[in-house]
């Protein structure tokens, strides 16, 4: 599959998902874990690593967690570090979520996450993303209507190859 043999459309992250300001929780002020089970859920803040999950949390009282499904998008800090949240999670401050307007694989998600992240450059110094999230331009592939094409979006993350990890036996 080649990128390069498709036509491209600029789309408004609006244009394809719901954006959503986060629960706005302080991890400071959760129960934190030191695993993942039972009651307890992923709290997702603005880091760039983990998938986004900087910790463990107990489940709150009256405070229901984000759905599984996802993007969770930082609006600060390591502004539009991206992730797929596949686990319901709590979210920190300054972190979006964007629920998709049609029902698209997983895969197609992971495409689109990749063309935000090439949007980090325009958020240096300092810069968030705070309001301009909703208006930020993607370039995707569209088919023969000029509509999103998710299922090449998702036919190329399936034909990208994958090299397990393996891990060396100590001896």
């Amino acid at each position: 599959m080649n990128l390069n043999d498709r036509n491209y459309k600029e789309f408004k992250v609006s244009d394809i998902f719901i954006v959503k300001y986060g629960v706005n929780l302080e991890l400071n002020a959760c129960e934190e874990m030191d695993f993942a089970g039972s009651g307890i859920v992923n709290f997702v803040a603005r880091t760039a690593e983990n998938n986004g999950v900087s910790a463990y949390v107990k489940l709150i009282d009256g405070v229901l967690p984000q759905v599984a499904g996802l993007i969770s998008v930082a609006g600060g800090g390591s502004v539009l570090s991206t992730f797929l949240q596949s686990e319901p999670f709590y979210s920190g401050r300054d972190l979006y979520t964007l629920e998709v307007k049609e029902n698209i694989s997983n895969e197609a998600k992971m495409f689109i996450i990749s063309v935000i992240e090439k949007n980090k450059y325009k958020y240096s110094y300092g810069r968030q993303a705070n309001k301009t999230l909703p208006d930020l331009l993607l370039q995707l592939p569209v088919d023969a209507k000029g509509d999103p094409d998710y299922l090449f979006m998702e036919n190329y993350i399936k034909s990208l190859h994958y090299k397990p990890l393996t891990t060396k036996n100590k001896s």
